[in-house]
């Protein structure tokens, strides 16, 4: 991490300079590593129609956290994701199963899932205190350790992508067509699904709940505003996505707010810009 602290010193930041805020220098990375993941993924929940699931999965999340704190994990991320993976698999079989809306479903099991993760979090009178970083999240508590574990993260996503994304495509855009090619739509659906499912649990400590949905959702929606083909749509949703995330963690700095929060308005400013001026990309 050295060469990262002395490459920042050569900017005009208080924060930026030799030996001083280290915190901010991990979470200028974290959000480098981060960004590229959310939005590689957001352009399919974009294209998808998956906006209100992607919000499920969070809820998801926090409940698989409830129930590793009822077991007494010390670090319940493990179980989180467990039952994160057993959540998006279970919403993606009784949507192929059911001939319910796909929006009643969702809203069935995101329901159930935050109401079942609160009474578990206050059984027996306990404090619903201690989970409230998991809804509000602190990036700038990220460790160097976990840095890495991000960039982990960022190569295996990347690989995903470039295996199955024409694949993905083709299912998210016309089903009945990927189906007559032999693509079994449900089983994408399901790898898709717990990909996001897995990159929800283990960055919501760090994003928080209540606004990880928009770190997916918002920069793909901007970037669809404006994107003319394929290629636009997924560098537009990348920039925006890395300009929100830096810029938003730099401001948060200056004027004291919540990073997720700050990051989050500033995409949704970029979200309405591009709204207002989307006519003249037509």
């Amino acid at each position: 991490m050295s060469w990262w602290y002395d490459f920042l010193s050569i900017f005009p930041f208080e924060w930026a300079k030799q030996g001083q805020m280290i915190f901010m220098k991990n979470a200028l990375l974290a959000i480098i590593l981060l960004t590229p993941i959310f939005a590689l993924l957001g352009t399919m929940i974009v294209n998808n129609r998956m906006a209100f699931f992607s919000d499920a999965l969070g809820h998801g999340a926090f409940t698989g956290v409830a129930i590793g704190g009822l077991m007494g994990f010390v670090q319940p991320l493990g179980s989180a994701i467990v039952f994160s993976l057993v959540f998006a698999f279970l919403i993606a079989l009784i949507k192929y199963r059911s001939k319910m809306a796909s929006d009643t479903v969702i809203g069935v099991f995101s329901s159930t899932a935050i109401a079942l993760g609160i009474f578990l979090a206050t059984l027996g009178g306990k404090s619903f205190t201690k989970l409230n970083t998991y809804l509000v999240g602190d990036i700038l508590s990220i460790t160097p350790t976990e840095i890495g574990f991000l960039f982990l993260v960022l190569a295996v996503v990347l690989l995903f992508w470039l295996l199955i994304f024409n694949k993905l495509l083709l299912v998210s855009v016309n089903p009945s067509l990927a189906g007559s090619r032999g693509i079994h739509t449900f089983w994408y659906e399901v790898i898709f699904s717990c990909a996001v499912a897995v990159i929800v649990t283990v960055s919501m400590s760090w994003i928080g709940l209540l606004v990880i949905n928009s770190f997916l959702v918002l920069p793909a929606a901007a970037a669809r505003n404006i994107a003319r083909n394929q290629r636009q749509y997924h560098l537009l949703t990348l920039l925006f996505s890395l300009f929100s995330g830096i810029s938003g963690l730099v401001l948060s700095y200056s004027i004291e707010t919540a990073t997720g929060s700050t990051i989050v308005m500033i995409s949704a400013l970029i979200f309405f810009i591009t709204f207002s001026v989307r006519k003249k990309f037509a």
